[in-house]
């Protein structure tokens, strides 16, 4: 049963088989935990915020069309919903200045033998967690996941001309803040 597509279970969730929902939050539930852990960057407020997904996905699954991959529509919600808990908690007064601006490193990291990779390693990372909210999970998204920008563009609910135009940003950004902060290393080490 684990190798069906996501439309066999939900067309049998659909079917009046609820616990047939359960293969797509088994298959999603990390992905959909990491990407509001870069957003809220408190794995207690993530863990809320996914599991809350999940049921507004399930309560809305009637609604779910197609035009884009479960997964897709499901990080959609996701990142939504993690973007709706920052702007209340600041509101709110709850939320740090930083919340919107910077997102948790999650991201493993290879081990490498080389001094020189190491060192664009950690440029690679601090340069990541500088960026806005937006962009650290539009790179995530991207580089990581392996979304597409069509995908992206679903998701984040901006147009796929403006992903490209973000992402090209970004990546011309983080090149300046890699050569930054390996200048900085130099003359420190």
């Amino acid at each position: 049963m684990q190798n069906k597509d996501d439309w066999y279970y939900i067309k049998r969730v659909l079917n009046g088989e609820p616990a047939s929902y359960a293969p797509l939050v088994e298959r999603y539930k990390e992905m959909a935990y990491n990407i509001s852990l870069r957003i809220v960057r408190r794995p207690e407020d993530a863990e809320e915020i996914t599991q809350d997904a999940f049921v507004k996905a399930y309560r809305s699954l009637k609604g779910f069309k197609g035009d884009a991959k479960f997964s897709t529509w499901l990080y959609r919600i996701v990142y939504n919903s993690s973007v709706s808990h920052i702007r209340r908690e600041q509101r709110m007064g709850i939320a740090d200045s930083e919340s919107m601006d910077k997102l948790r490193d999650t991201d493993p990291v290879d081990e490498s033998d080389h001094q020189n990779d190491e060192l664009m390693v950690a440029a690679l990372k601090r340069a990541t967690d500088s960026l806005p909210a937006e962009e650290q999970t539009m790179i995530t998204l991207y580089y990581y996941d392996d979304n597409s920008i069509d995908e992206i563009a679903r998701i984040m609910s901006i147009s796929v001309s403006n992903v490209k135009v973000k992402l090209f940003r970004t990546r011309k950004k983080l090149h300046d803040l890699i050569r930054k902060i390996s200048k900085g290393e130099m003359q420190a080490g």
